[in-house]
């Protein structure tokens, strides 16, 4: 592969975060088991590498179904196309736990900053956002702070 085949981007710009690899090296093998650095380092680009293989692929694949966003049945084919066919079942058993995750994530409200605003609140604080942005913009001060109302669920 040409090192700028990756979207213009030399290929020292395409890689892996270390601590995170280094993390899951270690938690593959046994903890006696120690990685020099050169090896680590050549697993994260023998990684880099194996991205931008099945990445091509996949796009080669919704290239020909003439669609314009690779969806995970695009992934499954190319790994399919590369001769990776024995780790379709896990990868597929992988990506449903991670939908599952991430739906139960999104109901428990771990994607959200945990306060709830109704709308009427919400509409208040980009009204209040927009003036500040629009005072900054011509050079004045931000827009006074407007006092905060006090809660209304504690006063039951």
């Amino acid at each position: 592969m040409d090192p700028m085949d990756i979207v213009g981007k030399s290929k020292e710009d395409a890689s892996l975060p270390k601590a995170t690899m280094t993390k899951i090296i270690k938690e593959m093998l046994p903890p006696d088991v120690r990685v020099a650095r050169d090896a680590q380092d050549l697993l994260i680009e023998c990684c880099v590498e194996f991205i931008n293989l099945v990445s091509s692929e996949s796009n080669e694949v919704c290239s020909r179904e003439e669609k314009r966003t690779i969806a995970p049945e695009h992934v499954l084919k190319a790994l399919e196309v590369l001769g990776f066919s024995e780790y379709i079942e896990e990868v597929y058993a992988a990506y449903e736990q991670h939908k599952l995750e991430t739906m139960q994530d999104l109901r428990s409200g771990k994607w959200t900053n945990g306060a709830e605003m109704t709308e009427e609140e919400a509409l208040a604080e980009q009204q209040r956002m927009f003036a500040e942005a629009r005072a900054r913009m011509n050079g004045g001060t931000a827009a006074p702070k407007q006092p905060e109302q006090p809660d209304q669920s504690l006063e039951s």
